[in-house]
């Protein structure tokens, strides 16, 4: 009688390997089936590892936060706004370019399109998104007070511009637009930067 594999995989190794299938193939195109295959274990072990398939998309989407998308947390940390803003758009290229990687962005691909089977994921993506800009929008606030930016800057609107630029630079990675004209895009996005 043929047994299941032994949890013995790697689980750090499986959660990338599930994260290439969501990011390639959004929430609700990763079938179970392309899951466990690219992770090398079998529907048993994924459940008693991960839970089902939403748990194991919140772990892939901490994990891509940690990863792919880590440069949102280095933005924050930048000793000044543009600085942040400048880390938050390169990284954005970078990340939604790197060779042997999905392009574009798992967060804004994952699930946009999403059915009613995948609303869980849908909505799980849209407040990821929110919180990111928040914590930009939270660093922006603090630089206005702290006099890095014109007092009259609104910290939720030049939050929102980045983040939209940020996306879209995604959209167009995922479209083939190469890394040197999305790095272009960045380039004239900053000369908006308020003086």
């Amino acid at each position: 009688m043929a047994r299941g594999r032994p949890r013995s995989f790697d689980a750090d190794q499986a959660l990338e390997k599930a994260m290439d299938v969501f990011w390639r193939q959004g929430y609700e195109g990763a079938a179970l089936s392309d899951l466990t295959a690219a992770m090398g274990i079998t529907k048993t072990s994924m459940y008693a590892a991960y839970g089902n398939k939403e748990e194991l998309f919140r772990k892939v989407l901490d994990r891509y936060g940690e990863g792919p998308a880590g440069y949102l947390p280095e933005a924050v940390r930048k000793p000044t706004a543009r600085a942040v803003a400048e880390h938050l758009l390169k990284g954005a290229v970078l990340a939604g370019t790197t060779p042997g990687r999905p392009t574009g962005c798992l967060a804004v691909q994952g699930a946009l399109a999403a059915g009613e089977a995948g609303e869980a994921a849908h909505k799980l993506l849209a407040e990821w998104r929110r919180q990111g800009e928040k914590r930009v929008r939270e660093r922006f606030r603090a630089a206005r007070d702290e006099g890095d930016l014109p007092p009259g800057t609104d910290p939720t609107a030049l939050a929102r511009y980045l983040f939209t630029v940020a996306y879209g630079v995604a959209v167009q990675a995922a479209s083939g637009v190469p890394r040197r004209q999305l790095q272009e895009t960045v380039e004239w996005a900053l000369r908006a930067w308020p003086s």
